[in-house]
């Protein structure tokens, strides 16, 4: 671990804090983080942080990653995010040909890739050309994006309706894909998710790839199981939202709010502290579990042991646990700031609104508890 290039980027996203925090309406508003910003989160490294050392990344260990976004969310969601996902996608890009990850980081180790893994586009033959198509949706950081990518059927005429498709991934420069501009949502405006589109001939080999048949190549513990660190840097998100939600309520009670009709101020009554004091649990024992998790994740990648089904899933159930939990903490928050945490200017309302549409996304739906619940049943002795 590179324990100086952690310290250094933790000390950057804590000077970015007020920054960020006063520009919050101009992100909501525009539908996108300012360029100054990005600009400001590529000097400090955070789209570097899954890139490795040989490419000029950081590649740091996954507890320092996981604490950057848990920071940046607290800070503001959309900025947490759209780092989630900017430095996320340098992960999972070491899922493609050496010569594509090549392609995209070897001048510039902190380019961005937005795109969408949801299987609607195709590719096809016409003549001796092949061609892709198609549009898909939440494509955050798009548009400060270097390349996009999206996932397509491989259309040969020959498809078996019942047959598993073949999946083929294009890779390109984000100017040759169009943006439509739908991301018109309650929270996370300003990760700008707009869908993206393109329609234009394609290489094999150059701007299509199929992930199946790669091999790994990428070496070093953040490599070796890729799919099994996503979820855990949606909890982080959440988290952050639910400390900062929670900071900005201590905010309220700290000038001696009084509810109307009330004896005493919000700060002093039993009732709010008794609440209060609930909210803080259940924050500290969604951030106990991720932290574990993550700990006990890195502890697997070291020892080249992480890329499991088992781990899979049970990354999956923490990061569900924690985005529920939080999700209700936020909630408590914005009800206990009363009419003050309606208005615009409070990040209370913000935060309850971006924390809901984090929860929204496919990976966190409690419906993959599932999945948990089949590997218990199915063990040969008890979890505990």
């Amino acid at each position: 671990m590179n324990y100086r290039a952690a310290e250094d980027i933790l000390e950057r996203v804590r000077e970015l804090g007020s920054t960020i925090s006063s520009r919050a309406g101009e992100i909501e508003a525009g539908y996108r983080l300012p360029i100054d910003i990005v600009e400001a989160m590529k000097s400090a490294g955070i789209f570097k942080m899954f890139v490795p050392h040989s490419f000029g990344g950081l590649e740091l260990d996954l507890p320092t990653i996981i604490e950057v976004v848990r920071q940046l969310s607290r800070i503001d969601a959309s900025v947490g995010w759209t780092a989630m996902i900017g430095a996320g996608s340098a992960l999972f890009a070491t899922m493609l040909p050496r010569e594509a990850f090549e392609r995209v980081y070897r001048d510039n180790p902190g380019a961005i890739i937005a795109g969408s893994t949801q299987l609607l586009g195709t590719i096809e033959k016409r003549g001796d050309t092949w061609h892709a198509n198609g549009q898909w949706p939440f494509a955050s950081g798009c548009l400060q994006a270097d390349w996009m990518l999206g996932f397509c059927k491989l259309v040969t005429g020959n498809e078996n309706a019942s047959a598993i498709p073949q999946i083929r991934v294009v890779l390109l420069p984000a100017s040759r894909w169009s943006i439509k501009e739908t991301w018109r949502v309650p929270g996370l405006k300003g990760t700008g998710s707009h869908d993206i589109a393109l329609d234009r001939p394609v290489s094999p080999g150059t701007d299509f790839f199929d992930l199946a048949s790669q091999q790994r190549w990428a070496s070093g513990p953040l490599y070796g199981a890729a799919p099994q660190m996503i979820a855990l840097l949606h909890g982080a998100v959440s988290l952050g939202i639910a400390e900062g939600a929670l900071n900005d309520l201590l905010a309220i009670a700290a000038t001696g709010r009084r509810q109307e009709r009330a004896a005493a101020p919000m700060r002093d009554t039993e009732s709010f502290q008794t609440d209060l004091g609930r909210v803080h649990a259940d924050i500290r024992a969604a951030r106990s579990l991720l932290l574990e998790q993550t700990r006990s994740h890195w502890r697997h990648a070291l020892a080249g042991t992480l890329g499991t089904d088992a781990l899979l899933v049970e990354g999956s159930q923490t990061a569900i646990w924690v985005v529920g939990t939080c999700l209700r903490a936020v909630d408590t928050c914005f009800a206990l700031g009363g009419s003050a945490a309606l208005y615009e200017p409070s990040p209370l309302q913000r935060r309850m609104r971006d924390i809901r549409v984090a929860a929204q996304h496919n990976l966190m739906q409690p419906r993959h508890y599932l999945k948990a619940g089949k590997l218990l049943v199915n063990e040969a002795t008890t979890p505990f």
